[in-house]
């Protein structure tokens, strides 16, 4: 995919894009029919490769007659059972509703953009972790309000950044195992599934080996309980935020009136050919200011949840999902290029730090109120505080090998 209107997009690949969304579609149908024959419901007959049914053009035929009903789905369901044989057209999509092929279908792409999101946070735990590591003790200015405030390192700046990563990074991989298949039927009851299993057991057993086939986790009908859907957007907003924090850093430390970071390959101007601008920086920080607006109005959308399948909230969510996630993808793949090509100038950091006025302020505060003779350098418990990240750090990328 391309996207004029956000540079970077194709970086997402195909993850949640109208073919993805599309193929999933199937795959769930598919999952479900094979499902329905391994039980002995449906006859052996019955049993179809779905995989080759649609054809070229038949993706934008979908989008214009998923206009008459609202969703996707059934007009995906009519093309496929119109290419069928009369046993399979019989039993394709029979216990279902649309809205758990669709719900299940944004389920799967999601999953899929959060296995590349979470390789690319465990890349950037390794590249921030030698960061750190290498400038534990290289002195810089700790700036508050914009202003000079005390001596830091840039091991404790990085650090910083690394905790923020990790908070996104390590609750991925449970809220990855986590995602719930939906296969509740027309009212979430599961009365044609259990009408055609014969038991509500059966039911269950249908629903569950639905999830097994699409390697998702099995769950009760959650039509109009949406946090399924805001748990994902949330995590991606985190992710976000993170990153957001660490492209604003370097995009501060870039002018060159500061001139501490730089990011290893710079973006021109069309006029101004002297100009480094840190184009990676600027187009995570727009993903970060974009990010919560998106997850906000899944907030929205699950807070208006209404009767057992919503008016307008419930297809709210599925565009504002798609771009949030590919935002997220593309923000995820913006940040592991900065920090793994960021230039650091320590003599320039030095430089700002001698510079600065009025930094030993509160030290002198300090050593009159106890009496006790300065340590030669005011920084506190940096070490202590930067090698407690550095191991969190560790135990994340060995837990994750």
């Amino acid at each position: 995919m391309t996207d004029l209107f956000w540079p970077g997009d194709h970086l997402a690949g195909d993850l949640m894009s109208d073919g993805a969304f599309l193929e999933a579609m199937v795959a769930v149908e598919q999952a479900w029919l094979d499902a329905l024959v391994r039980a002995g419901i449906a006859p052996p007959e019955a049993r179809a490769d779905l995989s080759g049914v649609l054809a070229d053009g038949d993706l934008g035929a979908v989008a214009r007659r998923s206009d008459v009903d609202g969703n996707p789905v059934s007009a995906l369901v009519a093309l496929l059972r119109e290419r069928s044989d009369a046993a399979t057209a019989r039993w394709l999509h029979r216990g279902l509703t649309s809205q758990d092929v669709l719900d299940t279908a944004l389920i799967v792409c999601a999953r899929d953009a959060l296995e590349k999101i979470a390789d690319e946070g465990a890349e950037q735990v390794r590249t921030l972790t030698d960061l750190a590591e290498k400038h534990r003790a290289t002195p810089t200015l700790a700036r508050t309000l914009t202003q000079a405030a005390l001596p830091t390192t840039l091991g404790a700046r990085i650090a910083h950044w690394l905790d923020g990563v990790l908070d996104a990074a390590e609750p991925l991989a449970g809220l990855r195992s986590s995602l719930p298949v939906q296969a509740g039927g027309a009212a979430g009851t599961l009365a044609a599934a259990t009408e055609l299993a014969g038991s509500v057991d059966g039911a269950v057993a249908l629903s569950d080996a639905l999830a097994e086939h699409l390697h998702l986790a099995p769950a009760l009908p959650w039509h109009t309980t949406r946090s399924a859907i805001t748990r994902i957007g949330d995590a991606m907003v985190t992710c976000c935020d993170a990153w957001g924090h660490i492209a604003s850093d370097v995009a501060t430390a870039s002018r060159p009136e500061i001139g501490e970071m730089c990011e290893g390959r710079g973006g021109g101007s069309s006029t101004m050919p002297h100009k480094n601008n840190p184009v990676r920086s600027v187009l995570i920080r727009r993903a970060a200011v974009t990010a919560g607006p998106l997850a906000a109005t899944l907030h929205a959308a699950s807070a208006a949840s209404v009767d057992e399948r919503s008016d307008g909230a419930w297809h709210a969510e599925w565009a504002t999902l798609r771009t949030l996630t590919r935002h997220t993808v593309v923000a995820a793949v913006h940040t592991t290029e900065l920090v793994s090509g960021l230039q650091i100038d320590e003599d320039r950091a030095a430089a700002n730090l001698d510079a600065a006025p009025g930094l030993l302020s509160e030290q002198r505060d300090m050593t009159e109120l106890t009496g006790r003779a300065a340590l030669p350098e005011y920084s506190g418990a940096v070490d202590r505080l930067v090698g407690a990240t550095l191991s969190r750090a560790r135990r994340f990328v060995k837990e994750s090998s």
